[in-house]
């Protein structure tokens, strides 16, 4: 039996390819003749290169960038040929600075900028910003202003590129900005909201990066007058485009200054990765994440991977550390198993701390299922 296991990470217990190890190890213990083939995924955040390095052997480079309080961390960047793979989580993530130091009015996405100029200095013609986990509500200024623009306030001063500026901004000078004529840039991501109001980047997202009330609404105000700014200066609608707000609004200002696209993250990576090539041997697909809720069903890995199989006719199952969907949602997922670390008598710290295990045991339980038929 040939069998392709491609889950997402579960955070907070294991990488993705940790989780294929996992349930390698319990099929194989229950059925050791079956031909595995492992391919772990992300869906555009935090894991994304981890899961790309090994099929697309890209060459890490290293470089020194500013995190999202301007302080130089050591960093890198995917580069194969003229294709570049960047993880915004590496340069402006949420995990790079201490709790208490989080607050996007004062945190920027300059470091992320600054491996993208890196990038096409070296000759780089398409890039591929995977844009989850970011510390930032910027709008991508941060990232301008590593490719040359210069925000100026009402009498012409230099502004900081950081959230509690976006509101001062009045002007933008481009004199000095990186030419993306002939170069593709795509943003990967699995939001899809705007850039602001109550379903955009500040209102949905900033609580999590340390925002208090009354600086979310600050944050969303300072949205707005930048994509009030950005339609006068470039002609450019970023507002209601979905997927503006993904990483604090980085999806609006890389389509503004990078001239980028928004692409769903999953569905991107399995092109990249030539998913449907690899599916067409299995007889059986394994794929899972650490918990099944509402959020899975909106461009995750599962649904993702899930939506291939139901289109090529392929059996999928999925193992998870919890599950939060209700049987009508389950059946979107297009599979009769799944398979939970969760129990009523496993607690969640007992089970995040012993997943492979637990993952391993699981696995066991469904490939016997997978043999029974049942």
């Amino acid at each position: 039996m040939n069998i392709l296991i491609s889950p997402d990470k579960f955070k907070g217990s294991l990488t993705a390819s940790q989780v294929c190890d996992a349930v390698e190890k319990g099929i194989l213990e229950k059925m050791p003749s079956a031909l595995i083939t492992k391919i772990p995924l992300a869906d555009g955040g935090e894991g994304s290169l981890d899961a790309l390095e090994k099929t697309l052997h890209f060459e890490k480079i290293d470089l020194k960038v500013n995190n999202p309080l301007f302080k130089p961390i050591d960093s890198f960047y995917g580069l194969s040929k003229d294709a570049a793979y960047i993880e915004m989580a590496s340069a402006s993530g949420l995990q790079l600075i201490n709790e208490s130091e989080r607050n996007p009015l004062f945190t920027s996405s300059v470091g992320t900028g600054e491996m993208i100029s890196d990038a096409i200095k070296r000759g780089a013609k398409k890039i591929y910003l995977f844009v989850g986990g970011s510390a930032t509500n910027d709008a991508g200024i941060g990232i301008a202003s590593a490719l040359g623009y210069i925000f100026l306030d009402e009498n012409k001063q230099k502004l900081a590129p950081t959230g509690s500026n976006l509101k001062k901004i009045k002007s933008i000078n481009q004199r000095s900005a990186v030419s993306f004529e002939g170069i593709e840039v795509n943003v990967l991501t699995d939001v899809k909201n705007p850039l602001h109001g109550k379903n955009g980047a500040a209102h949905v997202f900033a609580a999590q990066k340390g925002a208090s009330t009354s600086q979310i609404k600050e944050l969303d105000s300072g949205l707005k007058n930048i994509a009030k700014v950005i339609q006068s200066t470039f002609g450019v609608n970023v507002s209601g485009l979905p997927g503006s707000g993904a990483a604090g609004g980085v999806g609006a200002g890389a389509v503004t200054f990078c001239n980028a696209k928004i692409q769903s993250g999953i569905e991107s990576i399995l092109d990249l990765l030539h998913f449907d090539k690899m599916l067409q041997a299995a007889d059986w697909v394994i794929t899972g994440e650490g918990l099944l809720d509402k959020q899975t069903l909106e461009g995750k890995v599962v649904k993702g991977v899930a939506d291939r199989c139901e289109k090529a006719g392929k059996q999928v199952a999925i193992v998870c550390g919890d599950s939060k969907l209700s049987e009508a949602d389950l059946v979107k997922l297009h599979t009769k198993y799944i398979k939970s670390i969760r129990t009523k008598n496993i607690s969640k710290t007992i089970a995040m701390k012993n997943a492979a295990a637990f993952l391993t045991d699981r696995s066991q339980e469904l490939i016997e299922l997978i043999k029974l038929g049942k």
